[in-house]
């Protein structure tokens, strides 16, 4: 039970008491006190003066009164126009933060019985990964761990799109242009051979339009399982596959079920036959076959092109199909950029028209793009920011950060490598997660690795120094626990308030399907130990009680921080 609801529910005994009306709690509004009054949470008086028959402020003076008389956990009230702010005594605060740090599992949610399939990364195989995957990447791991945290079952799964004309032009430049050319001979890592295939074809179609046409035989060729083109797609996505292993790796990414375009474009062929057959879709005399949404406000959609090769939303439909089949799905979340709204949209409507219940359960996370400073990215210019360079940089940003900082004595060259990789990667991904998916964003390395304001550096410190607290504590022989009725702190009570927070706030991130919400939640606890911290002796309280509850409550403050960083996949160290 919620503070909220625990008020709501002694509110609902008052007017029953004060008034003999029967009020079920949940029609009472309770929320926290505003930050010019006084009190902790406050009931909205207004609803219940059909009930009182009396002035605002005397319905809420005598429920006020009846709730400190009949309450040990309501210590005082004040009543201004129609508002009840109510002060919780320490009784309350006592035994919420003992229930916050006695829960092993605190934060995870009960189970909801719901199996929800999150897709997400889903690159093509002609180029290596690059800043934008990366927000992809790491906006479907941790929503992936959001709504597991929520109770769902959740199964990660990603799409490879390997197959297609844009797979072909990259085949095409390679014979045309790089010489026999492989990882080894190039000393490159294989998805970024290929991607400077990619890069070189653009250059190609530049100089001569028609090598296109070329392009399109071998699409064709591949889809007749033409041997020598099959043998080098085979051999070139196989390039591509173990770059990509090894940038998810540093990334900390992993998935529970991969799918294969090339497996799923003619399940999608199948659905458009049948589609043909019922009705929904037509041919038209050059042989290609569309659905014809001008009816819904929509325009006509490509399903095989007139030379009978599929199309993105061909497969799209194949695997949409085969996954509730599988797993018997409650949801699909799709976490694709928003350049792709209309494409989905497209593809539930067509799924609902071949007469699948399941289309609403699909669901479109569209997140905004990734800028520079100096603007957008574009993979056929070779404009884009790669992700392995990426990691790089942002562990040399770490690194020259730690050292600056003059902090790191003791620790051996494995240790600090390690820390500047933690470092590092929790800058990018907090610098990424922070910001509501549906935004664009624009992405700054140096600014993401500041040790002060809402980074993840500052938050990886603030753990940190919990973390030193509590070593100097097990050297001075101090037991961590809680004894007697130790009187909390107004700054306490907010740190316990911000504490019992969490698991709301994981509930309100897996709704929206916003990471953004625990990183903020993350800082706001950060900065609030922080001030306290600055304020209140800790190790030098004199009061034996009161020091065991203060290195309880801050061992509880980083032990959450732990939960609510991991959901975003980053670890906190224990130095810094």
């Amino acid at each position: 039970m919620t503070t909220e609801q625990f008020i709501a529910s002694r509110a609902s005994e008052a007017v029953k008491a004060l008034y003999g009306a029967e009020l079920p709690a949940e029609q009472l509004q309770v929320q926290v006190t505003r930050k010019e009054f006084e009190g902790d949470f406050t009931l909205v008086v207004f609803p219940l003066l059909r009930i009182s028959h009396l002035s605002p402020d005397a319905t809420g003076n005598a429920i006020g009164e009846w709730l400190v008389a009949n309450c040990k956990e309501i210590s005082a009230f004040n009543s201004v126009k129609g508002f009840l702010n109510l002060s919780l005594s320490n009784f309350w605060w006592a035994g919420l933060f003992e229930s916050i740090h006695g829960t092993a599992d605190f934060g995870v949610l009960p189970p909801t019985g719901r199996r929800v399939m999150v897709e997400f990364s889903s690159p093509n195989t002609n180029k290596p990964l690059h800043l934008g995957h990366v927000r992809n990447n790491l906006l479907g791991a941790s929503v992936s761990n959001l709504l597991k945290a929520a109770g769902n079952e959740v199964i990660k799964t990603t799409l490879v799109n390997d197959r297609g004309v844009h797979i072909c032009k990259s085949m095409y430049a390679w014979q045309q242009r790089f010489n026999g050319a492989t990882p080894l001979s190039s000393g490159k890592k294989g998805d970024h051979l290929v991607g400077d295939c990619y890069v070189e074809y653009a250059k190609m179609e530049k100089e001569d339009p028609s090598v296109l046409d070329k392009v399109h035989e071998m699409l064709v060729k591949w889809e007749d399982n033409d041997p020598e083109v099959r043998k080098l797609w085979a051999m070139m996505n196989s390039w591509v596959f173990d770059g990509f292993e090894q940038t998810y790796k540093a990334l900390g990414i992993t998935f529970d079920k991969t799918y294969y375009e090339h497996e799923t474009y003619l399940l999608g062929k199948e659905l458009v036959r049948k589609g043909l057959e019922s009705g929904v879709f037509v041919k038209d005399p050059d042989g290609s076959v569309w659905c014809d949404l001008t009816a819904d406000g929509l325009d006509r959609k490509l399903l095989l092109r007139s030379d009978g090769t599929s199309v993105y939303m061909t497969q799209d439909l194949g695997t949409a199909e085969r996954r509730f089949a599988e797993h018997e799905l409650d949801s699909h979340v799709y976490v694709v950029g928003d350049e792709q709204n209309y494409h989905f949209q497209v593809l539930k409507l067509v799924l609902k028209k071949l007469g699948f219940s399941w289309a609403d359960q699909i669901y479109h996370l569209s997140y905004g793009m990734v800028e520079l400073p100096e603007g957008k990215m574009k993979s056929r210019e070779g404009t884009v920011v790669d992700a392995d360079d990426l990691i790089q940089k942002m562990y040399e940003e770490a690194k020259a950060t730690s050292e600056e900082s003059g902090k790191l004595e003791g620790l051996s060259e494995e240790e600090k490598s390690r820390l500047y990789h933690m470092i590092g990667l929790g800058a990018l991904k907090y610098f990424i997660l922070k910001v509501d998916p549906r935004k664009k964003m624009l992405f700054n390395p140096k600014e993401s690795i500041d040790f002060n304001g809402n980074t993840g550096p500052f938050i990886q410190y603030t753990h940190a120094r919990i973390k030193s607290i509590l070593r100097k504590a097990s050297e001075q022989k101090i037991e961590l626990s809680l004894e007697g009725n130790v009187e909390f702190s107004s700054k306490e009570i907010r740190l316990i308030k911000i504490l019992a927070a969490y698991p709301q706030k994981v509930q309100e991130a897996a709704d929206a399907f916003s990471p953004a919400i625990v990183a903020n939640y993350c800082y706001d606890l950060a900065k609030e130990f922080n001030q306290y911290y600055h304020d209140t002796p800790i190790l030098k309280e004199e009061n034996s009680s009161i020091l065991k509850m203060r290195l309880v409550l801050i061992e509880t403050l980083a032990n959450v921080l732990v939960k609510a960083m991991g959901i975003l996949g980053i670890e906190l160290p224990e130095r810094m």
